[in-house]
């Protein structure tokens, strides 16, 4: 009885399966296809390529070549040129790059800023060290600049000798030791001598600057930040840059400043042709800003922003 309920079960199973097949093919049978189109090779041959290579006339492009060509059409707007006027040239001299007053502006901003900061041993070592770095790094390379300065600018009888004491101690705000508190307090008292006019007296300083021994890149970096979102802020619109075009001018001078710097002798990279290409278009872009302004045209200062922040996205895209 088993064996005959299994026989029918499979006798049913197999009729389904020839009952579902029998509707499929009814239904392909029904389905209209497009025919295979036919190509003529004589009529085809005007419109497509036999292969990529003979689709590109002259030498096959290299990504050397690539970025040489984005370069070259990057350049009008990273040396200003074009119909609002010439390129900004840069000699490497700091009066042709930095006022004074954006200097002397700069240098009383980051003192305020470094007092906030060395205040007691405990808030200095539960990381306070480390914003004290950052503003005497600040400050060491702008009394590097002050030292070479051919222009009117205070502080500069004792800039050399500024710069090696706060360099020194920016190095060795690497913790938030007694020890280093206690000479970064000093450092303070120094900076404020130098504020009332009194000076550092008589210390000796070494001669030229050794950028090595004044700044790391990080930090530089760092600082570059801030100024960068302080432009932006700055010159967001044509109404806040007429009135108050001096909160353009400082961070785009200092910006281009930091560009010289950052591929001088000593540097990281320095010697690395394609990041020197970043450093000196991003200066450009600085220059081209501060240009703007001088010309009360808000399309250059804007054309400025754009080519610094796109001289430090691709930089920071290779080199970060």
């Amino acid at each position: 009885m088993r064996a005959q309920t299994l026989s029918k079960n499979r006798v049913a199973v197999a009729a389904c399966f020839l009952v579902a097949t029998a509707c499929w093919l009814v239904v392909a049978a029904d389905e209209k296809r497009a025919a295979k189109p036919a190509f003529n090779q004589s009529t085809t041959k005007a419109i497509f390529f036999d292969s990529v290579s003979s689709a590109i006339r002259g030498q096959r492009p290299t990504i050397d070549t690539l970025r040489q060509q984005t370069a070259a059409a990057a350049a009008p707007a990273a040396t200003g040129g074009g119909a609002t006027g010439g390129a900004p040239k840069v000699d490497g001299t700091w009066d042709n790059m930095i006022t004074a007053g954006s200097i002397e502006d700069e240098v009383k901003k980051r003192k305020l800023h470094y007092d906030s900061v060395v205040t007691l041993p405990g808030p200095f070592k539960s990381g306070g060290y480390q914003d004290a770095r950052l503003d005497l790094m600040v400050m060491a390379s702008l009394f590097a600049v002050i030292s070479e300065y051919k222009g009117e600018v205070r502080f500069k009888k004792d800039a050399a000798a500024a710069r090696d004491l706060l360099a020194r101690t920016a190095f060795r705000c690497n913790s938030g030791t007694s020890q280093v508190f206690n000479e970064a307090n000093a450092r303070k008292e120094d900076l404020q001598s130098l504020m009332s006019g009194s000076g550092l007296g008589e210390r000796r300083a070494e001669e030229g600057n050794d950028w090595s021994a004044i700044l790391d890149r990080s930090p530089l970096m760092e600082y570059m930040e801030e100024l960068k979102d302080q432009l932006k802020t700055a010159s967001n619109s044509e109404a806040a840059v007429k009135a108050e075009p001096n909160e353009v001018r400082r961070p785009a001078e200092l910006l281009a400043i930091i560009g010289y710097i950052l591929h001088q002798e000593g540097m990281d990279d320095a010697d690395d042709e394609d990041y020197k290409a970043y450093c000196v278009q991003m200066t450009n872009g600085a220059l081209t800003v501060r240009r703007g302004l001088d010309a009360n045209d808000y399309k250059t200062v804007g054309d400025g922003v754009g080519v610094i922040t796109t001289s430090c996205d691709d930089c920071h895209g290779e080199y970060r």
